[in-house]
């Protein structure tokens, strides 16, 4: 025929190509016309994939009867399609891939193999439960013989398994009614649920956890399910699991919860889910890192503050002796230092002066985030130019020991660097620091900073400070009771 290859890298002659060409168009006249042109119907390309697999895949009826008309093999396997994750894949198995009942129908009559599998080891049952064809499904089990609904694949995956993690809630409910197993492990010890749950299939989760299945079973690595969805961000998979009951403190081997993942990904409201659910604050990973260490390693401000509301031992430390401050501090998240000072230095008056009440005022408005609110602007801005315009390098040092800050809070603020001036924003944010405190505990800012002044020696200050506050009819509260 004078054929050259079709293109460089091909092992398919130009009439070969076209041949698989018009397979996969279903275009049997063409098809006729290169056969009584000597065209090779047995030709492969360089994936050893014939005109018949293009056309069992493609669900083109004329095309594979011609070709099993002329004594095309029928078992014959491709290679490796890393693309759609075809290994070994032969015209029976793709019919079922593609969801081609026909093309199957007339394959398992021309004599094809019904139980062969691919490089995965997965059978027709398997291509089909993964791409959520249940006609193929439902002929599988009840036209062919001695199909194992449970059988397993290289990986001890199932049909169910594989429904589960690709979210075929269809297939899931007629494995389901078949009787299949709904509990069986994978070799990384993954039942159903924990692959549904990694993959946010809510409605298949929803059908799992429906059939009794134990939702804290756990797989090779310690995971339930409920890590496998919080660690993936999947908010509602979640929330389901923690509302049917599963255990929010559950453990991995490297003894990471929940709010572990949460906290190390930034998964805010799943970290509301599972704190509004009570899960351990103070819980310590391999590391010895409480989830309020990972989130202060990366800076995740909204989680550390939910999780500093709650409340946590802020002396814990990982393995290298860091507390959460000396972590934030050590990444520079100087607002999260702020925070967490804030925070300690909050545990400590609540300690003192009330007794746990969820529906105390405080406890309603707490945050310890930056204050930006109106009211408080004027003392504020009494605090910039204070530290900025009158303190001294090391003052702020004094002040902070005259109001008990922790040598450890002291540390954590310093390390702050913005050049030789950096003293001055060190003060700025002990006193907005110190400011939280105040307005917490309703006292009177301005009389606070008179006394504090005068105890390191600065009553010159103080009481140019009283005598502003007194002159300013906008100051919030006048110090008068000094």
């Amino acid at each position: 025929m004078g054929d050259d290859l079709a293109s460089e890298g091909d092992t398919l002659l130009q009439s070969e190509k076209e041949f698989h060409d018009a397979a996969k168009r279903n275009d049997t006249a063409r098809m006729e016309e290169l056969i009584r042109r000597g065209v090779d119907i047995k030709a492969k390309n360089n994936t050893d994939r014939s005109a018949l697999h293009w056309a069992a895949g493609a669900g083109n009826v004329d095309a594979v009867r011609l070709l099993l008309g002329h004594d095309v093999p029928v078992d014959d396997e491709d290679r490796v399609q890393r693309r759609l994750s075809l290994f070994g894949m032969n015209a029976l198995l793709l019919s079922a891939w593609f969801g081609h009942l026909r093309v199957l129908q007339i394959l398992i009559n021309a004599g094809a193999k019904t139980n062969r599998v691919n490089r995965n080891g997965r059978n027709l049952l398997h291509c089909a439960a993964q791409r959520g064809h249940v006609q193929i499904i439902e002929f599988i089990m009840e036209v062919l013989e001695d199909v194992c609904v449970d059988e397993t694949d290289k990986m001890d995956r199932t049909a169910f398994h594989l429904a589960a993690e690709y979210g075929r809630l269809e297939v899931v409910e007629f494995l389901i009614r078949l009787g299949c197993s709904c509990s069986a492990k994978d070799k990384e010890a993954n039942t159903a649920l924990h692959l549904a749950a990694k993959n946010g299939h809510l409605s298949v989760l929803q059908k799992i956890i429906g059939v009794g299945v134990d939702l804290d079973e756990k797989n090779s690595e310690g995971l339930t399910a409920l890590h496998l969805a919080a660690e993936g961000g999947h908010r509602d998979s979640v929330k389901l699991l923690v509302e049917a009951g599963a255990d929010v403190s559950a453990q991995t081997q490297k003894k990471m919860n929940c709010l572990h993942y949460a906290a190390l990904h930034g998964y805010e409201e799943i970290a509301r889910i599972l704190m509004d659910a009570g899960i351990h604050t103070d819980a310590v990973n391999h590391r010895q890192q409480t989830s309020l260490h990972i989130a202060a390693e990366h800076g995740r401000q909204d989680i550390a503050e939910m999780i500093l509301i709650a409340g946590v031992n802020l002396k814990l430390t990982d393995k290298q002796g860091k507390t959460s401050l000396d972590v934030a501090a050590r990444g520079n998240h100087i607002n999260l230092v702020d925070m967490i000072i804030k925070a300690d230095r909050f545990y400590k008056w609540e300690k003192d002066n009330l007794n746990s009440d969820s529906d105390s005022w405080v406890a309603k408005h707490l945050t310890f985030k930056q204050d930006h609110r109106l009211e408080t602007q004027h003392i504020r801005s009494v605090m910039w130019r204070l530290a900025t315009k009158y303190l001294k390098p090391g003052e702020w040092k004094k002040l902070a020991h005259y109001w008990k800050f922790t040598d450890a809070h002291i540390r954590a603020i310093e390390q702050q660097w913005t050049g030789t001036k950096s003293y001055r924003e060190h003060g700025h944010r002990m006193l907005l620091i110190w400011l939280h405190g105040v307005n917490t505990a309703g006292e009177n800012p301005i009389k606070g900073l008179y006394e504090g002044l005068v105890g390191i020696g600065r009553r010159d200050l103080a009481e140019s400070i009283r005598k502003k506050a007194n002159a300013d009819s906008t100051s919030p509260r006048k110090c008068t009771a000094m």
